[in-house]
């Protein structure tokens, strides 16, 4: 994709949104703002609100109380087509009976735009979305990635105030998921366009946005960078969803000493209270353990998967199972028993 004109941007702000049905709250007093020219995704399971969230900005909900706006415009209550805004489904939702340029360029044709300006503009988008010589093709015969882009285009066409994305990705392979969502994010800095986006895939949301707002039964348990997310999650929910974590619930012994899957272990410098610990399977070095030999923290290797850049362990350590992921050169077997060599600082407190 190359450089667009980048676009006069615009906040999109939340104010204590609720949504309910059948009497059960999809959406439970969210706030939010997203600056201008921000990408912020949305990330969480199924059921958990963000999609609504998404259809409330977009229009195609009205909250049952809340305020929302875009720019300095209350559009809480302002129909979908007047609220200028861009929207990208998971279904591409194209006309199968159009071109690709007629796809582009449905909207104009009805917001009455005259034929010169709008052939530029469809032209003009082809070269954005990476689609150069393909106006007059079926949008059926194109691959998965070529028909998103072509959504994209066509969201783009009228000069929306912010583009809205619901799982834009999620119907394609991996591959071109993963060229897609790179593609993606540099058009939306190339154009400076306010963005949220909706997903269930952390890796998606952790490598497109500014920031991430974590979702979990129609509240947000935490926004944040991805860095920040990662490295200090708020809850053992976010914990457990942002990347992989081994949560072991811990008792506190006093003195930084807590009791975690069966063994005691020293934690300097951390909140000594009754809760959980978690440890990232990447911060675990394992050592072979001797006939005899103990450790702090010891286990027992139940499987190894080799991972290519690494391998993912699975261990037994007490009475519960940990995951680590270590170097590919090392070599352990089912059966084996190991220590686990955890740094002080990589261990992380949570509540229960």
């Amino acid at each position: 994709m190359t450089n667009a004109n980048a676009i006069s941007s615009v906040n999109i702000k939340l104010e204590n949104i609720k949504k309910t049905y059948n009497g059960k709250a999809a959406v439970d007093n969210v706030s939010l703002e997203v600056k201008p020219g921000e990408m912020v995704s949305l990330l969480g399971p199924s059921g958990c609100g963000k999609t609504t969230t998404l259809r409330a900005v977009a229009g195609f909900e009205i909250p049952d109380s809340g305020r929302v706006s875009i720019g300095d415009q209350d559009v809480t209550k302002v129909p979908a087509e007047q609220r200028r805004v861009g929207m990208v489904f998971q279904s591409y939702a194209l006309f199968p009976n159009l071109s690709v340029a007629g796809n582009i360029a449905f909207g104009l044709r009805v917001a009455g735009w005259e034929a010169s300006k709008l052939n530029a503009r469809v032209s003009e988008l082809l070269e954005v979305v990476g689609l150069n010589g393909f106006d007059r093709r079926s949008v059926l015969t194109l691959s998965g990635g070529q028909r998103q882009r072509v959504a994209l285009a066509r969201a783009l066409a009228p000069n929306p105030r912010v583009l809205l994305l619901d799982e834009p990705l999620s119907a394609l392979d991996a591959k071109i998921r993963a060229e897609l969502r790179t593609e993606l994010r540099r058009l939306q800095l190339d154009l400076g366009i306010t963005t949220l986006l909706v997903t269930h895939d952390q890796e998606e949301a952790m490598s497109m946005s500014d920031r991430v707002v974590v979702m979990n039964q129609g509240r947000i348990e935490q926004l944040g960078t991805p860095r920040d997310l990662y490295a200090t999650p708020a809850s053992p929910f976010v914990a457990a969803f942002v990347g992989a974590m081994n949560l072991m619930p811990a008792e506190a012994l006093g003195n930084s000493g807590f009791r975690v899957s069966g063994q005691t272990v020293n934690i300097p410098n951390l909140e000594n209270k009754t809760g959980r610990l978690g440890v990232r399977p990447e911060v675990i070095d394992l050592k072979p353990l001797e006939a005899g030999q103990s450790a702090a923290i010891q286990g027992v290797i139940e499987l190894v998967t080799y991972l290519g850049a690494d391998q993912q362990v699975i261990l037994k350590v007490g009475g519960d199972t940990w995951v680590a992921r270590v170097e590919n050169d090392q070599v352990f077997g089912r059966g084996q028993k190991v220590s686990l060599e955890i740094p002080q600082n990589a261990w992380l407190w949570l509540p229960a």
